[in-house]
């Protein structure tokens, strides 16, 4: 029999879902009794999420047993609500055995105790902004407000349960979305500051995100940091390379190029510029650039090979299967890894090396002979054959002159 609570009771019920299941009552965090009681975290979490709607007794048991139950599942059941209870009562909470009901054959979390729980605050605080009727400002609050209740991924704990999965997925997806139309709606009343600190947050939760880094850069250029613009733009360019193998879009390289004009200082002292322009933390071996600058690099060297007649050799380095597809990403990585440094120790400083694709390198050897560059070539494949961990990988080289232009 469900307890008959009035609604003007002082107590108090909170849940929070994002970044951490917590169960608070009454000022007591209960859950950290069950934190290492997997399934009684996973029924009541199931049951808090699923409070406004009616869900049958072989919903919960699939849910809590996805792969079958030993025995008989509603006596499992049974068990499991019987087991939550008793630890809810040891609290000394008087409707603390009240808080599972069982209504109408079901198992469920009794909705007549005043609860507050962060996910469906944030979908409510959502929906306000996401209504264009309402006043800019108010718009914005709610999108802080409901930005600020997600403090990580939806119950991390249990993020493996099938039922968990959609869920994580959906609500990522709403943050991500909060925090887009939240910055476009801050840019527009110019509050820049708001928007970097929203999106260095966002950037965590999806550092792939390359709309979030945009604003943010932006951002940082209209707040009068440009070095720190530079910085993150450096990073996000550096960062798709290696995860994606891929540069940065259009819209990133013309927000690049615009950083550039807007930096105010001038400086006359050629020493100091000589001095930035100096390489710092200079290592041994091949210069490595992304690939745009690479393409830079190969125009001057070509017409410099025209004009004193010194030959120029490209040269592709690509990293597949034994059956030339693509490595999975967990081979992939470790294997462009260990090449780029292969290939570092086995050139001189002269020599370019980019990165081409998320399987490929491309070099540029200068004042080098066709024999020689395929002696270096053998050299380098050697080298990362020699780890064991690469024997299941294929590293194929192409090299070829550079034509100088006339």
């Amino acid at each position: 029999m469900a307890v008959e609570v009035n609604p003007t009771t002082e107590s108090k019920i909170y849940i929070q879902l994002f970044g951490g299941f917590q169960l608070i009552v009454d000022g007591k965090v209960i859950s950290e009794s069950i934190s290492h009681k997997r399934q009684l975290q996973n029924l009541m979490a199931y049951l808090i999420v699923f409070r406004n709607k009616t869900i049958s007794q072989e919903a919960i048991i699939n849910a809590l047993w996805p792969d079958g139950c030993s025995g008989s599942p509603k006596n499992a059941l049974k068990n499991l609500v019987y087991r939550l209870r008793n630890l809810l009562n040891a609290y000394d909470i008087p409707y603390a055995k009240e808080l599972v009901a069982f209504q109408q054959g079901a198992y469920r979390w009794n909705n007549k105790l005043p609860s507050e729980v962060d996910t469906e605050k944030f979908e409510q605080l959502k929906k306000m902004a996401q209504n264009s009727k309402l006043s800019e400002d108010l718009r914005v609050k709610s999108y802080l407000e409901a930005i600020s209740l997600y403090r990580g991924d939806f119950l991390p704990v249990l993020c493996y349960e099938e039922w968990v999965v959609p869920l994580v997925n959906y609500y990522r997806s709403s943050y991500l979305k909060c925090v887009h139309e939240a910055s476009a709606l801050l840019l527009k009343l110019k509050q820049y500051d708001s928007v970097v600190s929203i999106c260095e947050q966002a950037v965590i939760v999806d550092p792939l995100d390359e709309g979030i880094h945009r604003y943010l850069i932006f951002s940082l250029v209209k707040l009068g940091k440009q070095q720190k613009a530079l910085e993150h733009y450096r990073y996000v360019r550096d960062l798709f390379y290696r995860e994606l193998g891929v540069k940065p879009s259009k819209a990133m390289r013309d927000l690049y190029s615009e950083i550039a004009k807007s930096v105010q200082s001038v400086e006359t002292d050629l020493d100091i510029i000589k001095r930035d322009l100096d390489e710092k933390n200079i290592v041994d071996g091949a210069f490595y650039c992304d690939y745009e600058v690479f393409k830079n690099m190969y125009q001057l060297e070509i017409r410099a090979a025209s004009r004193i007649g010194h030959s120029v050799f490209l040269c592709l380095l690509t990293v597949t299967d034994k059956s030339g597809n693509l490595p999975k990403k967990e081979w992939l990585v470790p294997a462009m890894t260990e090449l780029l440094e292969t290939i570092r120790t086995s050139l001189r400083k002269g020599d370019v090396i980019s990165k081409f694709s998320s399987s490929q390198y491309v070099l540029m050897l200068p004042t080098l002979s066709y024999e020689n560059g395929k002696m270096v070539m053998g050299r380098i494949c050697r080298r990362f054959y020699a780890n064991s961990r690469f024997r299941g990988l294929k590293l194929s080289t192409d090299l070829r002159p550079l034509e100088a232009i006339v």
